[in-house]
């Protein structure tokens, strides 16, 4: 404040508080403001909040399995498409996706159909669990949605890219079980490696406007953990599509 050239008083006014509250401020230490008034303090003062508040800072970094989330979209469509392509092409061990349809990826990702192809051939499991276009939770679903392009049909468009890429090692195609296809349509888990993208679906919302949560795993029993054994559950009961 005295390089600044401000008293309280004079702080209080560029951040629009009362003289006390800033008094306040300069009596207890352990007192974290409001984090706008700790931005206008600093920007009035000049320096930075971690010289002024450090906790505040500290408890802005992530811990333990808090390191997990990269980021969060509040649709899944706010992801950019550069996101999914990078994930899909860093991949080399473990490509897993358990959409209910995965139909946006033949669209979302440039030359899809040749990516999951040679990473196949190369060593890469691929692995597609989908719901039965037949399944009386996908008929459920449509009629919940009401959209023109139905589940059913966006799940036959990844069968058909499918077809196209043809039978090749390591690439597996199941449909999930009929007892548990609710828990299928209720959340997609995206894996690439140690990297996950999830969707929880919110009722009568097509995918691409549902949340969004992108995970890095950093160890055993994180968010990214969970989600990939739930994933997993589903594809050890699921029966083979086609």
């Amino acid at each position: 404040m005295a390089d600044a050239g401000l008293t309280p008083r004079k702080l209080a006014a560029r951040v629009g508080v009362t003289g006390k509250t800033v008094e306040r401020w300069l009596a207890d230490p352990g007192l974290i403001p409001h984090a706008s008034n700790r931005e206008d303090a600093c920007r009035a003062l000049g320096v930075d909040e971690e010289m002024l508040w450090p906790q505040a800072v500290k408890d802005r970094i992530k811990t333990g399995n808090d390191r997990e989330l990269v980021h969060s979209y509040p649709y899944r469509s706010a992801c950019p498409s550069t996101v999914w392509a990078e994930l899909v092409e860093g991949t080399t061990e473990e490509l897993f996706l358990a959409g209910y349809t995965n139909y946006f990826f033949w669209s979302q990702v440039p030359r899809f159909a040749d990516t999951i192809r040679s990473k196949a051939e190369d060593g890469c499991r691929v692995r597609f669990l989908l719901g039965d276009p037949a399944g009386e939770v996908t008929r459920q679903r449509e009629a919940v949605e009401g959209v023109a392009l139905s589940v059913s049909t966006r799940i036959r468009i990844t069968e058909e890219h499918l077809e196209r890429v043809g039978a090749v090692p390591g690439l597996e195609v199941r449909y999930s079980s009929a007892d548990d296809a609710v828990n299928h349509v209720s959340l997609s888990v995206f894996r690439f490696d140690r990297e996950a993208l999830v969707t929880p679906h919110l009722a009568r919302l097509v995918g691409h406007d549902s949340p969004l949560l992108h995970l890095r795993r950093q160890g055993d029993g994180g968010m990214f953990g969970r989600f990939a054994e739930h994933a997993e559950e589903l594809w050890s009961r699921a029966v083979p599509a086609g």
